[in-house]
């Protein structure tokens, strides 16, 4: 190879979509015979354990899979609380309510009214032409078929998630693009494989692997293109995931965490009794480690590269040590998020616990926070872990690579032994 174009041939793809350098065929080799078999076992799994679509589950009379129609507020009349609620034994009540009439908009009843009173009291306020989502129930007498179980929301998601998606194109361009189609994907797998395959009653914690190992090696292959420094990011975040199983599985059993702690997990269970909610908890935590993980795997990596191409004469011990200094900001940053996003999400279960003057370690004994601190604290553990070891694997992957085809040092010895 001649090491006079190197250089250029490096620059010209350092903001390219395809190669960012040039790898040896030994380093292909080499991250082939890692990769290969996994991205192949990966595909095996997808195609053993496809589930063919949400499977039945059992009737157990939970309603929660109750038919839902669309609907709209038509008429809103106000009056009397003691007017709307006559026969209650409410009369001396002077407080306004309303009275609204709700017009069936979807199915076979389309075009058929009923009405709700509506408390002031109440959460859920509704507004003229507002539209609604409407549980019904056939088996009820049928001036009881139709009830509002929410607002319909579709138009202002629709809209966030459009000016979402000019946003990221706008200033990613076709990387923000690809970016796009990579998460569509990735949604794709998610409800068309992982959470099928688990209502099946497959191993959570099997399904949960095999699916996120395919959402990493799309995402992170269509996004940063199939090249040695995306390999290296790939291979930093499968040794953290499986880090994050292990760390997983130990804490969960030992903290003697059911997975059992709300509401939903208590449906699912009763809907699809062979669920096994233990191992549900484990994949949530693999799964939900997965985005933050790439971004930071990502990150190292490219690191690595650039100061490389800042210093083609820096060794790995150098490089590793520069990359880590920007490891060690990424790491507090991403940390102290993971633990304000609970926080922000947990906020009224805290604010309960504050009422209920419980001590620090109280609250964090129970088991709703307990499965919350473990899934934190193991996700945090693999993203912490995930920065040295993905910044020592691209800093020998990049050394090697330049010492072996394309560095000043290679050259220097070529043109000693000529």
């Amino acid at each position: 190879m001649d090491t006079g174009t190197d250089h250029s041939h490096s620059h010209s793809h350092a903001h390219a979509h395809g190669p960012v350098h040039p790898v040896s065929r030994h380093l292909r080799k080499v991250i082939a015979a890692v990769l290969v078999p996994f991205a192949a076992a990966v595909v095996a799994g997808l195609i053993v354990l496809w589930p063919g679509g949400v499977p039945a589950h059992e009737r157990t009379g939970v309603g929660f899979d109750q038919q839902t129609q669309s609907g709209q507020v038509v008429k809103l009349v106000s009056l009397k609380c003691s007017e709307a609620n006559a026969g209650s034994g409410a009369s001396g009540d002077t407080s306004v309510c309303k009275r609204a009439t709700i017009e069936v908009t979807s199915g076979k009843d389309k075009g058929r009214t009923f009405t709700e009173i509506v408390q002031p009291t109440q959460s859920r306020q509704y507004s003229l032409n507002q539209k609604v989502v409407l549980a019904y129930a056939p088996k009820a007498p049928k001036d009881l078929q139709y009830s509002v179980t929410d607002v319909d929301r579709a138009f202002p998601m629709y809209l966030l998630a459009g000016l979402f998606a000019l946003a990221v194109i706008a200033i990613g361009r076709m990387r923000g693009l690809l970016a796009l189609i990579a998460l569509v994907i990735s949604f794709g797998i998610l409800s068309l494989f992982i959470l099928p395959a688990i209502l099946r009653g497959d191993p959570p914690l099997l399904v949960a692997i095999v699916g996120s190992s395919a959402i990493m090696l799309i995402a992170l292959y269509m996004c940063h293109g199939l090249n040695a420094r995306t390999s290296v990011a790939v291979i930093g975040t499968l040794c953290s995931l499986f880090l994050i199983g292990v760390l997983g599985s130990v804490f969960i059993a030992w903290s003697h965490l059911t997975g059992n702690t709300s509401d939903e997990t208590g449906t699912i269970h009763a809907l699809y009794p062979n669920i096994e909610i233990r191992g549900l908890l484990l994949a949530g935590v693999i799964i939900g480690s997965l985005g933050v993980l790439d971004d930071v795997t990502v990150t190292q990596t490219s690191a690595v590269w650039e100061l490389k191409e800042a210093d083609p004469a820096a060794g790995w011990r150098k490089l590793y040590g520069a990359a880590m200094r920007i490891g060690r900001d990424h790491i507090a940053s991403v940390v102290n998020t993971l633990v304000l996003a609970y926080a922000g999400a947990a906020l009224p279960l805290l604010l309960l616990f504050s009422i209920a003057s419980r001590s620090v370690l109280g609250v964090a004994g129970s088991e709703l926070v307990a499965e919350e601190i473990v899934r934190t604290l193991v996700g945090s553990i693999g993203l912490v872990a995930s920065v040295p070891l993905t910044t020592v694997l691209a800093a020998l992957v990049v050394s090697a690579d330049r010492g072996n085809n394309n560095g000043v040092s290679s050259g220097g010895r070529r043109r000693r032994a000529k």
